[in-house]
């Protein structure tokens, strides 16, 4: 097996004598995407927040292509190659759709700004939207365009916290395709929080589930959907 492009090993994050992560150890391969879900107040946000470097772990490392990046702040990991995007749209309302893909590109350090949002807004079908401003466009195309943003600058991992939020079932199915087809033509693997069981299940190579901060089961979906500690903790009739 390749060289993991991510590795998180035992995280734990205390606050006073709560532990909101507890020992928390996950890898993604190349090209993989790998679902986390859990019931709410699980702990997967945390997880998100203490991988990316917004939150610094109590204990435990993480190891971005077999670098540590356990000390490294969010804009030096993603520097590094490791994007995340948040529950609710980052994009600037006021600006042009392309305009503000090629600024997201030059500070991720693109060797070519415009080209890099060229091709990404092509892929995620934005292209025809470059000149219009983002605020109005449809909600379904904004989480596009939030994924776009993420995208440029050729991240090696990237963290999603929730991109089908709000979105129809229809958009939800969309923007699951999209991401699917991209991991394996841009070869960046992804770790999905999402509520969607059916997107999670339908789109990942792997699930882990957390509950109260640890990991109650992880491996392929078939397996995890099937184990009987996640029906009783999580998925109950949607198994």
């Amino acid at each position: 097996m390749s060289q993991p492009a991510l590795q998180a090993e035992g995280l734990t994050i205390q606050y006073g004598g709560v532990r909101a992560v507890d020992g928390v150890s996950l890898a993604l391969q190349p090209g993989e995407i790998r679902g986390l879900i859990g019931p709410n107040g699980a702990g997967k946000s945390t997880v998100i927040d203490a991988i990316s470097g917004r939150r610094r772990a109590t204990t435990g490392r993480v190891t971005l292509r077999g670098e540590d990046v356990s000390r490294l702040d969010v804009v030096q990991r993603r520097a590094r190659g490791l994007s995340r995007s948040f529950q609710r749209t980052s994009i600037f309302a006021g600006m042009q759709v392309r305009e503000q893909v090629e600024l997201a590109a030059h500070r991720s350090g693109a060797a070519d700004a415009a080209a890099d949002a060229a091709e990404v807004l092509d892929e995620l079908e934005l292209a025809h939207l470059g000149k219009a401003v983002a605020g109005d466009l449809g909600y379904g195309e904004q989480r596009r365009l939030d994924l776009a943003l993420a995208l440029v600058g050729a991240p090696a991992v990237l963290l999603l916290d929730e991109p089908m939020a709000g979105l129809s079932v229809k958009e939800s199915h969309d923007l699951a395709r999209h991401l699917r087809r991209l991991t394996g033509k841009r070869e960046v693997s992804v770790l999905l929080v999402e509520h969607d069981v059916d997107v999670v299940f339908g789109i990942s190579h792997s699930v882990t589930v957390l509950e109260l901060g640890r990991v109650i089961a992880s491996g392929e979906p078939a397996a995890v959907r099937a184990d009987p500690r996640v029906r009783e903790a999580y998925l109950g009739s949607a198994a």
